[in-house]
């Protein structure tokens, strides 16, 4: 997270630019400050400190119950609204914006369909969005790894999604910080790509252990790499035994009625477990008794 990823700034959304897909983007000029800063150098009293950790751990937890707040009052709203969010995360180039692409022009116009962008920079996934035919806004975090609460809030007010939609909200490439950081949304789907390793769980356990649907992309490559698709579940339920996996293609097709499917039966009315109750549960399932 913020506090130890150096991401920037822990209250997250005073850094970030939120754009409408299809308006022009904010005119990018230098930061009115941007030189180097006159105490910007070595601290003078450069030395181990005994309680760096506490209060690491602290600034942690400071910042994480500050989400939160604003991540319960994101839920509210669109529970009121009956909008179910689907907060999607993966490593850079797993599929996820092809995924929403296909899903966009399958599910319209028969079903609202509404996209929240997390990038850096540029507004590129937010017009390929718009282009297949639903609302998009584009949230560029900076220098930040990973979208928060009040980066949604902001985007929820600019978007305004109908009552009774569907709203991904397409994360910054990254299984590391969106583990840690709540936005609201009802569950979270992890994507990974049979061009990634089959160890991606073990290797960042809270980022899977968070998730309520796994997808692995691009099955349509399989017989042209080293992926072994049982050897990668394995490693998945390991860190955690209740997720549902779900094998496709964003690009050929495979997969993608049970991925509808699963979406189906993420319907309104289904109970929203609050963050910390959820955390709680991560935890368990990596450090059980």
């Amino acid at each position: 997270m913020c506090a130890t990823c150096g991401c920037g700034s822990t209250t997250g959304a005073d850094g970030a630019v939120i754009t409408l897909a299809g308006e022009p983007r904010p005119h990018d000029h230098p930061h009115p400050h941007d030189h180097p800063h006159p105490h910007d150098h070595p601290h003078p009293h450069d030395h181990a400190h005994p309680h760096g950790s506490l209060e690491t751990v602290t600034l942690e937890q400071k910042v994480l119950h500050k989400n939160d707040l604003i991540a319960e009052q994101n839920r509210h709203r669109l529970a009121e609204l009956e909008v179910i969010a689907l907060n999607m995360t993966s490593s850079p180039g797993a599929g996820k914006t092809t995924l929403l692409e296909r899903t966009v022009r399958d599910l319209s116009p028969a079903r609202a369909v509404t996209v929240i962008e997390g990038d850096q920079e540029t507004v590129l996934d937010a017009e390929r969005i718009h282009a297949a035919g639903a609302r998009a806004v584009q949230v560029n975090t900076g220098a930040g790894c990973h979208l928060d609460a009040d980066m949604v809030r902001r985007a929820l007010d600019a978007l305004n999604p109908d009552p009774g939609s569907l709203l991904f909200i397409e994360n910054v490439g990254n299984l590391v910080c969106p583990a840690l950081f709540d936005l609201g949304e009802h569950s979270k789907v992890v994507i990974i790509s049979v061009t990634e390793g089959v160890d991606k769980p073990r290797k960042y356990p809270h980022m899977f252990a968070a998730a309520d649907l796994v997808v692995l992309n691009k099955i349509d490559l399989l017989p042209h790499v080293d992926f072994d698709v049982d050897q990668f579940a394995a490693h998945t339920r390991a860190v955690n035994p209740d997720v549902v996996l779900l094998p496709l293609s964003a690009t050929r097709g495979d997969g993608l009625d049970e991925w509808y499917a699963w979406i189906d039966a993420t319907a309104p009315g289904v109970s929203f477990t609050r963050s910390s109750e959820k955390r709680r549960a991560v935890d368990k399932r990596l450090s059980p008794e």
